[in-house]
């Protein structure tokens, strides 16, 4: 049952990315938005999925949300680390990881406002 709550949190991540990264691709290919406009926006989606994922894992976490949000947080990047790393053999820079470091800050913050929320609503 643990499993299923961090893979429905990893949907919850996944999802959005790749449906809001299919639609920057279009604007970008039809010049609606440049290529500065499309990185923080992708930086941006990022972060929101990461909230929007931490959100769902610290609503249905007992205690110690931060530390559910830095675990889906550490699956996602080692998911990404794995479809990028392994296939195009990048190296690591402080650039990606001030990357990572956002991720999981969002979704660390994320599962601390679900768990709050949660509390929020059982009293």
């Amino acid at each position: 049952m643990d499993v299923l709550k961090y893979l429905k949190a990893l949907l919850y991540i996944i999802i959005p990315i790749l449906v809001v990264n299919i639609i920057l691709t279009v604007l970008y290919y039809f010049n609606i938005v440049g290529t500065t406009g499309i990185n923080y926006l992708k930086l941006g989606m990022i972060i929101i999925s990461m909230l929007i994922g931490g959100i769902y894992i610290g609503s249905k976490a007992e205690k110690k949300g931060w530390l559910e949000g830095i675990k889906i947080g550490i699956e996602v990047i080692i998911l990404l680390f794995l479809i990028s790393y392994l296939g195009f053999d990048k190296g690591i820079n402080i650039k990606t990881v001030v990357y990572y470091i956002l991720m999981i800050t969002s979704a660390m913050l994320g599962s601390m406002i679900g768990i709050n929320r949660r509390k929020n609503e059982n009293t």
